[in-house]
């Protein structure tokens, strides 16, 4: 296998690994407010993911990276070009981790709703942000044969885009109801199960949508590969898994739904990188993005080394802080510790 061939690939399962990871810390931060209706029961929904967040974060510097090492010429064509959007969703994860922490620093109901919404805001913004840009990569931009984008910022909204935007901001809703069902109890429990079965459905149809959709886009037609009809699936067990209660695992189920949608864009657009909607022989592919060849070698050496240690620190990190929360240890009395952290 070629070494680029081999970062391409590795660079999708950084990005599955993130929406994996930080999909259902997303979907915690949109619904936190929802779940909890009062000042303990949302402390107590964002303390499900305050030991997580940060860490899982961390893919999206490491995926980011791996395009900007394995492949400079999609980075800058792509971080050029959709430039207004990462500026938006800088801002948007900015704001939403600093609100774990500010949140917490004045007791004032007005300071904590300030703080409650750009905590939603910013956990929609950023699977929606990150969806669309995904999709333009499949759909294409205006790309010329310098691999410059010359376009404007209308070219980034088609139709196929914005919808990949939705579908993996659902995603994140669904995959985070079933979160929380898993993480606390009572009340909360019931109010995120009510959510998650609730919005199942609607998760089911953007999937099974999206899928044909990307797949025709590709120009591949719209009978499913493996890697679509796994999601298809995954997503169809997921409704019918909460549904019946088995929150354990529809979780699973979500997972993998979530993981495989993710996958399906990527599988799509290989061997491209980035579609020029100019001419197709603009658009960048694998091999004229890539890094050289002595490159690649040392990171592929660096990559097989430290990526298991990450994935057991993460492990590690879930087994430790895999007991449930309650809103009784945030009231007057209870636990006053730092929600987030």
């Amino acid at each position: 296998m070629a070494l680029a061939t081999f970062w391409f690939i590795l660079t999708a399962v950084l990005w599955t690994g993130f929406f994996i990871l930080e999909g259902f810390d997303l979907g915690v931060g949109i619904l936190h407010a929802v779940v909890g209706r009062d000042e303990p029961g949302r402390r107590a929904v964002i303390s499900t993911i305050g030991p997580l967040w940060d860490g899982n974060e961390v893919w999206l510097i490491v995926a980011a990276a791996s395009m900007f090492a394995a492949f400079p010429g999609w980075y800058a064509t792509m971080f050029s070009g959709l430039y207004p959007a990462m500026v938006l969703l800088l801002v948007a994860l900015i704001l939403r981790g600093v609100s774990f922490e500010f949140r917490e620093k004045v007791l004032a109901p007005h300071w904590r709703r300030a703080w409650t919404v750009c905590l939603s805001g910013g956990s929609l913004l950023v699977p929606l942000l990150i969806g669309i840009a995904l999709g333009d990569l499949l759909y294409g931009l205006p790309i010329d044969q310098d691999q410059e984008f010359t376009g404007g910022l209308g070219d980034l909204f088609s139709a196929y885009s914005v919808f990949a935007g939705l579908t993996l901001a659902v995603l994140c809703v669904q995959h985070g109801a079933t979160f929380i069902t898993l993480k606390t109890t009572g009340e909360l429990r019931g109010r995120a199960s009510l959510l998650a079965r609730r919005v199942a459905p609607v998760t089911a149809l953007a999937v099974l949508a999206f899928l044909p959709w990307t797949h025709s886009t590709a120009g591949k037609g719209v009978l499913p590969n493996l890697v679509a009809l796994i999601a298809a699936l995954a997503v169809l067990a997921a409704a019918w898994l909460v549904t019946v209660r088995r929150e354990g695992w529809a979780f699973t189920a979500t997972t993998v739904a979530i993981a495989t949608t993710v996958l399906a864009v990527f599988v799509d657009l290989y061997p491209r990188l980035m579609v020029s909607s100019t001419d197709p022989a603009y658009s960048l592919t694998v091999q004229n993005s890539a890094s050289g060849g002595y490159a690649l070698k040392v990171m592929s050496v660096v990559a097989i080394v430290f990526f298991p240690l990450v994935l057991a620190y993460q492990g590690w990190t879930w087994h430790v802080f895999r007991r449930r929360v309650s809103a009784e240890q945030y009231t007057v009395g209870g636990a006053t510790g730092d929600a987030a952290g």
